[in-house]
């Protein structure tokens, strides 16, 4: 696993040496983009505007629109404007995990502490256990600042990249339903049905089977076969037929089974 930063944590006047880990993977295949005509592979180049002719990745530089003209970044520009949240997660407060609104939530990472900083990072890792506090902070990852969490998850230390309040959109723009009258029977009726399917939730009982139908399409397509498309109508529920859905999703009769309640 290759580390994606490294640098410090600031827990108080105490610097824990860290690394950041991706605790996530992509489970997508791998597709290549071809030209139907002869499968060769499609090849993106990065060309001149004004010239036409392709620009080798060392004469590529950043650059940000402004009064009209580029302004060049260098690496070194970045670094400048934060040295510290380069370098340096300051965990600038504590808070609950329960205040925090799960739309914030973004990457995970694993955190590992260098061989310096190992009983520093245990020391933190027990406080936050204790108290079941989080630590909240700042720092810089791929040239942007990214609001985190440090939190502890079984016996070692997450960190959390959030979203920053103005990368959530408003609603406002969308219909809700609103005055819409609900039936105490249809209500009762909703709520059997949900207490009917309820379990424990249980994440390693769920797999990506969407790619792995579709690798199997693959292997047919490979050894000349075709799978036949099974075409789907969605039938949508009208207001009038609610609660009869309802009482047909709760009797096995239909062929569906009726789930019991996780004790």
């Amino acid at each position: 696993m290759r580390a994606v930063w490294s640098g410090t944590i600031g827990f108080g006047l105490v610097n824990i040496p860290i690394k950041l880990y991706s605790a996530v993977q992509d489970s997508r295949l791998d597709l290549d983009m071809l030209d139907r005509k002869d499968h060769a592979h499609i090849k993106f180049k990065r060309v001149n505007e004004d010239t036409g002719k392709e620009v080798p990745w060392e004469q590529i530089v950043k650059g940000y629109l402004y009064n009209d003209e580029y302004v060049i970044l260098e690496d070194e520009d970045f670094q400048e404007a934060s040295p510290e949240k380069s370098k340096i997660i300051t965990i600038e407060s504590f808070v609950e995990l329960t205040e925090i609104d799960d739309i914030y939530f973004e990457t995970p990472y694993f955190i590992e502490p260098d061989k310096a900083g190992v009983k520093a990072y245990d020391l933190l890792l027990k406080t936050l256990q204790k108290t079941g506090k989080a630590g909240l902070g700042r720092f810089v990852l791929r040239t942007s600042e990214h609001l985190a969490i440090i939190r502890p998850r079984e016996d070692y230390l997450m960190l959390q990249q959030l979203r920053f309040s103005q990368e959530i959109r408003s609603p406002e723009e969308l219909s809700f339903p609103s005055n819409t009258k609900i039936n105490k029977k249809e209500l009762d009726m909703a709520i059997q049905l949900v207490d009917s399917y309820t379990t424990e939730f249980d994440i390693s009982q769920f797999k990506d089977t969407y790619h792995e139908d579709l690798m199997k399409i693959i292997k047919a397509k490979a050894s000349g076969k075709r799978r036949t498309v099974k075409k789907l109508k969605v039938v949508h529920t009208k207001s009038s037929d609610l609660f009869s859905q309802l009482k047909a999703s709760l009797n096995p009769s239909t062929g569906k089974t009726t789930k019991k309640r996780a004790s």
